[in-house]
């Protein structure tokens, strides 16, 4: 009985620094280690991402109960999902907000009927292309650009689908490398209590092709804003 006491007394800083640790990660601020393609070119295998735990919601620690909502997602959001349809985490792009009519026909997008614009970029440079040759492009959601990722070889079997309308309250997302996502073609839509946060920039990367080397150029990488891609000149 007098042990914990004892431990207390002589690690007492170490405990408290820890708690407020866990609690910082859980509710204000986390890094996620990104294990898959699924949304490469933006995020590459081994990064990891930096996410703000208060993008949206002020929840309270170790729960999804949200006691204050702060901001609405915004399409093109880089969202953190806690997917109790797919089981885990995921990352992926939001596409559809509440309202929205979604529709891909042969990997191109319309939302409420418009289609999205696309302009092909260069792929030099780009890690983690080695599972098939890909295509690149930009793709423009209104105000909003990001690269996308299609396959040459293997497109995917769920590369058209709807128009869908995304109900209140959820979610419609889908990868940035469009033909190797499980995304809500196969999830379907993710509610606003599954959204963990949003990410902006690659805290660290470690290449897990060169024995987990770090990836000094992307620390503290801003994503969406990659200077490897460059528009293809058609001149």
């Amino acid at each position: 009985m007098r042990l914990l006491p004892r431990l207390w007394r002589e690690n007492r800083n170490l405990i408290a620094f820890l708690v407020l640790m866990a609690l910082f990660r859980s509710a204000i601020a986390d890094w996620n280690v990104v294990p898959s393609g699924s949304m490469l070119p933006t995020i590459r295998e081994g990064d990891r991402i930096v996410v703000d735990k208060m993008a949206y919601d002020l929840r309270i620690p170790f729960t999804h109960i949200a006691i204050a909502h702060l901001h609405d997602p915004q399409r093109g959001d880089i969202v953190t999902v806690d997917s109790s349809a797919a089981h885990e985490l995921i990352v992926k792009r939001l596409i559809g907000v509440p309202g929205d009519v979604v529709a891909m026909r042969d990997n191109v997008l319309y939302i409420d009927g418009k289609r999205a614009g696309y302009q092909p970029v260069d792929i030099t440079g780009v890690e983690g292309d080695t599972s098939s040759p890909g295509e690149y492009l930009d793709e423009k959601l209104g105000h909003v650009t990001h690269v996308v990722r299609l396959s040459v070889l293997a497109p995917s079997p769920r590369r058209s689908f709807g128009p869908v309308t995304v109900p209140k309250g959820e979610y419609l997302m889908l990868g940035d490398n469009r033909d190797d996502s499980a995304d809500s073609r196969y999830f379907g839509f993710f509610p606003r209590s599954e959204l963990m946060g949003r990410a902006r920039r690659v805290a660290y990367s470690l290449d897990p092709d060169r024995h987990h080397m770090p990836r000094m150029d992307r620390f503290g990488a801003r994503l969406d804003e990659d200077a490897t891609l460059t528009p293809v000149d058609k001149s």
